[in-house]
């Protein structure tokens, strides 16, 4: 189930550029989940571990992957920990659910994020009320951005 914190929560990373810098290994690039969001939320390819081809900048290493990218390579490499999850575009929601299908996950939220037509079930942790939609989650998540 997705686990939703909106606003500032102490506990969770909010740098999560650094936080990926120094925590990221090798074997989270080469993860068909990777490769996947790595191809479709950046346009990129996976040639190695090190190395990714980029359209917009050639060839570069991990660490230049975008935000959105890194932030859900954490979410799945690092459950015990909770990400801003607001350093991820509307373009990774649907990964976030995906996530959240296969295992407990836990995001802070400093905006709403669209998750657009999907059905989902996700708890709202500053109320403890549970959301189904876009049309339940934004009245609740309005209260506290």
């Amino acid at each position: 189930m997705l686990n939703i914190y909106f606003g500032d929560m102490p506990s969770a990373i909010y740098n999560t550029e650094i936080y990926f810098k120094n925590t990221y290994e090798d074997s989270w690039i080469l993860d068909d989940f990777a490769k996947k969001v790595i191809k479709r939320v950046d346009g990129s390819d996976v040639i190695d571990a090190q190395a990714i081809k980029s359209p917009v900048l050639g060839i570069i290493p991990p660490t230049e992957l975008s935000g959105g990218v890194k932030t859900l390579l954490l979410i799945k490499n690092c459950p015990d920990e909770v990400f801003n999850a607001s350093t991820c575009g509307d373009n990774c929601a649907r990964f976030i659910l995906e996530l959240a299908k296969a295992k407990d996950v836990t995001i802070n939220l400093r905006h709403i994020m669209d998750f657009d037509k999907a059905r989902f079930a996700a708890k709202i942790l500053n109320d403890d009320s549970i959301v189904h939609n876009m049309e339940e989650l934004l009245p609740i998540a309005a209260r506290y951005v």
